[in-house]
C-alpha cells in the first residue's frame, strides 16, 4: 500500500491537516445555522446538515478524480483552490470567527461561555431558512474538501479513500469536537490553510506542465 511509502505518508498528513480544517469551518457554518433555531429544532437542522456533507462528498469524489485528468483541470482547480485559500485568509485575518462561539454552542448542546444560554445571541430563523442556509454551504464547502484531498493524494488512490473516511467521520462523529478545538486553538486554522496553499500550487504547477505543450503547439 502507497500509504507505507514515504510520498504516500506526507500526502496521508496533508490530508488529514485538510480534512480538520476544512470539516471544522463546515461544522461552524451548520453550527451557525442551528444556532439561530428553537433547541427542539437544532439537533435536526445539525442532522440534516451532516448528512448532506456527507453526500455531497461522496457525489464529488466520485467525479472530481476523474475530472482532474482530463488536461488543464488539473490547473485550474488548483486556481481555484488557491481563491478558496484567499477567502480563507481573509476571513481569518478580518476575524470573521467572532460568533463561532454561538456554532459551537449549538452543535455540542453546551453552554461553553457560561451566559446561562445556549448559542441564544445567534439571529433568529425558520428551520426551512437554516436547512437552505446548510445546504449551500455544504455544496461549496464539499466541493472545496474533495478538491484539496483529491490534489493532495493525487497518484496515491488509497490515500484518497482514507482521506475521504476521514472527512466523512469528522462530520459525522466529531464535529462538535472539531469545532471546539479550532475556536480555541486559531492557529491550526493558518498551519491548515497553509497545507491547501502548498496543495494548490502544486497542482496548478503540475497542471501547467500539463498544458503547455499545448499552448507552445499553438503559439508556434
Amino acid at each position: 500500500m502507497e500509504i507505507f511509502t514515504y510520498e504516500g505518508f506526507i500526502a496521508l498528513l496533508q490530508v488529514i491537516g485538510i480534512d480538520l480544517v476544512l470539516a471544522g469551518d463546515n461544522a461552524i457554518v451548520i453550527g451557525l445555522a442551528a444556532a439561530g433555531l428553537p433547541k427542539e429544532q437544532r439537533a435536526k437542522a445539525i442532522l440534516v446538515g451532516i448528512g448532506a456533507a456527507t453526500i455531497m462528498r461522496i457525489g464529488f469524489a466520485l467525479i472530481t478524480t476523474q475530472l482532474l485528468a482530463i488536461v488543464g483541470l488539473l490547473l485550474a482547480g488548483g486556481i481555484l483552490l488557491l481563491w478558496v485559500c484567499w477567502k480563507m485568509w481573509q476571513e481569518l485575518r478580518a476575524g470573521a470567527h467572532e460568533h463561532d462561539i454561538e456554532a459551537v454552542e449549538a452543535l455540542a448542546d453546551e453552554d461553553i461561555d457560561a451566559d446561562g444560554a445556549i448559542a441564544d445571541d445567534a439571529p433568529k430563523k425558520t428551520f426551512a431558512q437554516a436547512a437552505w442556509q446548510i445546504v449551500i454551504a455544504d455544496v461549496s464547502m464539499s466541493l472545496d474538501n474533495v478538491l484539496a484531498v483529491a490534489g493532495a493524494a493525487k497518484d496515491h488512490p488509497t490515500v484518497l479513500i482514507i482521506g475521504l473516511a476521514l472527512s466523512i467521520a469528522m462530520m459525522g462523529l466529531a464535529a462538535s469536537f472539531i469545532a471546539k478545538l479550532l475556536n480555541k486553538h486559531r492557529w491550526i486554522a493558518f498551519v491548515g490553510l497553509a497545507i491547501i496553499v502548498y496543495v494548490a500550487l502544486k497542482m496548478m504547477w503540475e497542471g501547467w506542465h500539463e498544458v503547455q505543450p499545448f499552448v507552445v503547439g499553438y503559439l508556434s
